[in-house]
């Protein structure tokens, strides 16, 4: 499998080594046959090539089997007339990777949460009100005059149709329920569209339970009965916030594993930013990121019928789980003592000893 690889800015490079250490050890204990193209973008290519988001690297993209992307500071980027690009947009717009799944689990002593957490939020990632991509020219957002500014929502039939199949595909493996979270008693036309091409998606899972929910109260009801949710789909910014929060609850924003997802290309991305004020301090948390890697691993192995790769995925899963366990061996964000290296190498030589194929 070959994986481009992607570092970004602040702990980007960091957590991205961090990972490919842990993806080493999988690597030679199953022999997946893994090789890694590491390409800068971001700032470092801004200050040498004069655009955080190289036309090779793009190219590169569908040529590979998969790409890790590290976070970026694309809020610091100068105008993208300027060669300031945001990379994560760009790849989910120009590949049409349209679904981001978050798989949210909660931690023993480590979630805020009374009883416990295992739901997957899949996001639509190319459209919504996420303004800055979600025009074929120019941008959704604009000022007629200096005093008044306007944002433009796309929501469309292809999008909402898409995400929703990639949701209940998923429901259909895990517990068999779709809750499709909207807003459709104030924006009654985008979210209408949205809920009329869930529930037309619907008719093709008689196997799978549809329900509806308000985001309002699907919010509130992650916190008070999560246990009630399996696989959460909903337009862009919706997913964007509930994921956090639901990641939050469950231990950390840093433990969030991440892909955007197309029908033939995936991109493994760390859930959290770029944290620029802990970068090259060593203390960054690299599970997010890991985890991600995994899931990257599990969506090629799937789609290619690579059983080595998805047991690889389920390893390095299973071995972050295995060292988050212990106080000891956690990271200062989650009341431990490791950094970046040490988290990684503990979590390495998890998945150096840990049985294969065993829960």
């Amino acid at each position: 499998m070959k994986v481009l690889v992607l570092p970004g800015d602040g702990i980007g490079p960091e957590i991205t080594a961090a990972t490919l250490d842990v993806l080493g050890a999988a690597d030679r204990r199953l022999g997946l046959g893994l090789s890694f193209e590491v390409r800068e973008i971001g700032l470092a290519s801004l200050a040498t090539d004069g655009t955080t988001l190289p036309a090779s690297v793009l190219e590169r993209v569908p040529e590979v089997d998969g790409t890790l992307l590290g976070p970026v500071s694309h809020y610091e980027y100068p105008a993208k007339e300027q060669g300031g690009i945001n990379p994560s947009a760009a790849l989910r717009t120009t590949f049409e990777l349209f679904a981001n799944v978050r798989p949210c689990r909660s931690r023993e002593g480590l979630s805020v949460l009374r009883k416990p957490m295992d739901l997957v939020i899949v996001r639509e990632n190319t459209e919504g009100f996420y303004s800055d991509r979600n025009m074929f020219a120019g941008t959704g957002e604009f000022m007629p005059d200096p005093d008044l500014a306007l944002s433009v929502r796309k929501v469309s039939a292809r999008g909402s149709a898409r995400v929703a199949r990639a949701a209940f595909e998923l429901a259909r493996g895990r517990r068999g329920k779709v809750t499709a979270v909207h807003k459709a008693n104030v924006l009654k036309l985008s979210d209408g569209l949205f809920l009329r091409e869930v529930r037309a998606v619907a008719q093709d899972f008689p196997d799978v339970e549809l329900e509806e929910l308000i985001v309002d109260a699907a919010s509130a009801l992650l916190i008070r009965d999560p246990q009630r949710f399996d696989v959460l789909v909903t337009t862009n910014m919706f997913g964007d916030i509930l994921s956090d929060e639901a990641s939050e609850l469950s231990g950390s924003l840093g433990l969030g594993g991440s892909i955007n997802a197309g029908h033939d290309i995936c991109v493994g991305q760390a859930q959290h930013g770029s944290a620029p004020d802990i970068a090259g301090q060593g203390v960054a948390n690299p599970a997010s990121l890991i985890l991600s890697a995994a899931m990257l691993l599990d969506w090629r192995g799937r789609r290619d019928e690579n059983d080595a790769l998805v047991s690889g995925a389920e390893l390095v899963t299973r071995a972050v789980d295995s060292v988050l366990d212990d106080p000891a061996t956690r990271t200062a964000d989650l009341g431990g003592t490791l950094g970046t290296e040490a988290f990684a190498a503990a979590v390495a030589e998890s998945v150096t000893g840990l049985p294969v194929g065993a829960r």
